[in-house]
């Protein structure tokens, strides 16, 4: 293979111009450009295109993991047909939130119920999409990640992994629990993509680190479930009594098991690094503190087999694309090293 890792980044449609097929490659990354539930600021669907744009700006050594530019990584497109699905639904999404905001009920408003049944049957079918394309990525025996958009597109990935891999742990890397019921009353919102996994029985392990936004039905059902929350605020205070973030993550990896997913919400991290996300809280982690954790993880022998990174801000916002390019491919190196790929 004739490639120069020093080279200039070639704007060859790849991620950070690598010259790897999807059928050469050992990681797979789905992009499913999808905001439709979100309820605070949209333009997450265009963050994949965003984080693929920006990607020609990192350069391939990463001291950490040697040779990683060889572990052969490929990043799909995303899909025309679901940008446009998205677009329609989003503007539905969006007279429907603001009804609610008003004070509507949907009881007495029969269109408005009908529009709100329209998009969880689109949100349905585009979960199944997810799980049928990582389903097959998982059969051709490569590891599937998912790139988004809101963080309820993983959902379709968590049920393929849940079928390859009987026992494995969660790892969510966010701001916010993601437990709600139905929030807004959209079945497969973006703050409940955790709830469904976890009752439908996708996930039985779920560890959440850098939490700092939630309801108090959220606590209530972390506690029944034994969902394992590692609060922002307990970590900073931590570090206020001088216990230090290596301590911290040797107690947070204590609660996973030797199979990890990581569900990396971009804005678990302080919103300095992701001022566009959809839905941004003051706090979070730093950049390499999360880095720091998932090198960790590595470290102590479990292995990743899979992940998803999601709510990275939309085109036009280079800055956001710049920083989940180098999450993203961090989060690859890391995966491709934990399965002894490189």
């Amino acid at each position: 293979m004739s490639f120069d890792p020093n080279g200039i980044g070639l704007d060859n449609g790849h991620f950070i111009g690598l010259p790897y097929t999807e059928e050469e490659a050992k990681i797979v990354m789905v992009s499913v450009p999808w905001d439709v539930t979100v309820s605070y600021a949209d333009g997450t669907s265009s963050g994949p295109d965003n984080i693929l744009q920006a990607s020609l700006q990192l350069d391939l050594f990463d001291p950490e993991v040697e040779n990683a530019w060889k572990l052969g990584i490929f990043f799909r497109p995303a899909d025309e047909r679901q940008k446009t699905l998205n677009a329609t639904l989003r503007t539905e999404a969006k007279k429907y939130i603001a009804f609610l905001e008003q004070g509507g009920q949907i009881s007495d408003n029969r269109a408005m119920a009908e529009r709100l049944a329209n998009i969880n049957q689109h949100h349905k079918e585009l979960n199944h999409e997810v799980y049928l394309a990582t389903k097959v990525l998982l059969e051709k025996g490569k590891i599937p990640a998912v790139v988004g958009g809101e963080h309820s597109v993983p959902l379709g990935l968590l049920q393929a992994i849940s079928e390859k891999h009987t026992e494995f742990g969660v790892l969510q890397i966010d701001a916010h629990m993601d437990l709600r019921d139905s929030f807004e009353g959209f079945t497969y919102s973006h703050a409940s993509i955790f709830n469904n996994a976890v009752k439908l029985g996708y996930v039985k392990n779920l560890v959440q680190v850098g939490i700092r936004d939630f309801c108090e039905q959220e606590v209530a059902f972390a506690k029944e479930h034994k969902v394992q929350v590692f609060y922002d605020y307990q970590i900073q205070q931590n570090k206020y009594r001088n216990r230090n973030w290596h301590e911290q993550c040797e107690q947070i990896l204590e609660t996973l098991p030797q199979k990890v997913y990581i569900s990396f919400d971009i804005d678990g991290l302080d919103p300095q690094l992701c001022p566009n996300t959809g839905t941004p809280v003051a706090g979070g982690l730093d950049f390499n503190e999360v880095l720091y954790l998932i090198k960790r993880l590595v470290e102590s022998g479990r292995q990743i087999i899979g992940f998803d990174l999601c709510e990275v801000g939309g085109l036009g916002n280079e800055w956001d694309g710049n920083v989940g390019a180098r999450v993203l491919y961090k989060l690859c190196n890391w995966t491709g090293k934990s399965n002894g790929m490189i």
